[in-house]
């Protein structure tokens, strides 16, 4: 009686297992197929957006780079993406170790409000950054636009530092400066090494995040266009397949992002 009824579960698996299968499958075709139809359209060789497209072409992606107003949005996006993600990586990391390792009055308000930025609507926080930068006569350039980002994808940071500080075991801190280090060094030669894949995710993530911003450009950038604020204006005023060449772009963007942060932040060894 015993073995029959610890067979009825394998059984029971192995009949739900195809269905499982199937169903994943089903959700990744859907979540997957948008971008299929976007980069076969990337290569049409029709003036407009059709599906499926007459022929195939790369006029669209030769346009993009033969443009220089394409070009110049591209290089800000990415200067905004990397001082954005500096500022919030370092300003995270450190807010991170006083979250974990501070004892004061007030930590749990400043729990909460570190991750404020995720909670409060992009259009709330870009009018109030607008009012700031407005005030101070920073509006449209793009460091006032890496400011601002950087605070608005701060929280990523945060959370992911902190998630990797609770399960780092402090032990081994203290054991160096046993040994003659001073905390400060612990912190250098031990606990970041060992921390360094959530720092690694942490950064990508922010960079991503800040590379698709799109309404906080639009109120801060001016004249001083970003990529995603390049292609909306395009789809308000022109609508052809450059702007499918330019979203297969950032996709490739995203997976290359996602590699270097599989490459660089797994394997990691503490420092002797």
């Amino acid at each position: 009686m015993m073995a029959t009824a610890r067979r009825r579960p394998a059984r029971r698996s192995r009949t739900w297992q195809p269905l499982l299968y199937a169903y994943c499958a089903l959700v990744f075709a859907f979540l997957t197929a948008p971008m299929v139809v976007v980069a076969i359209v990337s290569f049409s060789s029709a003036s407009y957006l059709v599906f499926p497209p007459p022929g195939f072409s790369l006029r669209w992606y030769a346009r993009y780079l033969n443009d220089p107003i394409w070009i110049d949005a591209t290089v800000r996006s990415f200067k905004v993406g990397l001082v954005a993600t500096a500022i919030s990586t370092v300003l995270g990391t450190l807010l991170a170790f006083s979250l974990v390792r501070g004892r004061y009055p007030g930590r749990a308000i400043i729990d909460r409000l570190s991750i404020a930025p995720l909670i409060v609507p992009s259009m709330v926080y870009s009018i109030a950054v607008y009012g700031l930068f407005a005030s101070l006569r920073l509006i449209g350039s793009w460091p006032t636009i890496a400011l601002a980002h950087a605070v608005h994808i701060l929280p990523y940071v945060v959370l992911i530092v902190v998630a990797a500080l609770k399960t780092f075991d402090v032990a081994q801190e203290q054991a160096a400066m046993g040994l003659g280090a001073t905390r400060l060094g612990a912190i250098l030669r031990v606990t970041l090494p060992q921390i360094r894949p959530a720092l690694v995710s942490a950064a990508f993530l922010a960079f991503i995040s800040s590379f698709d911003e799109l309404v906080i450009a639009m109120f801060l950038g001016g004249a001083q266009m970003t990529l995603p604020k390049k292609m909306f204006d395009n789809i308000m005023t022109e609508i052809d397949p450059t702007i499918a060449a330019v979203s297969v772009l950032q996709i490739v963007l995203v997976a290359i992002a996602l590699g270097l942060a599989s490459r660089f932040g797994a394997g990691v060894k503490p420092v002797a």
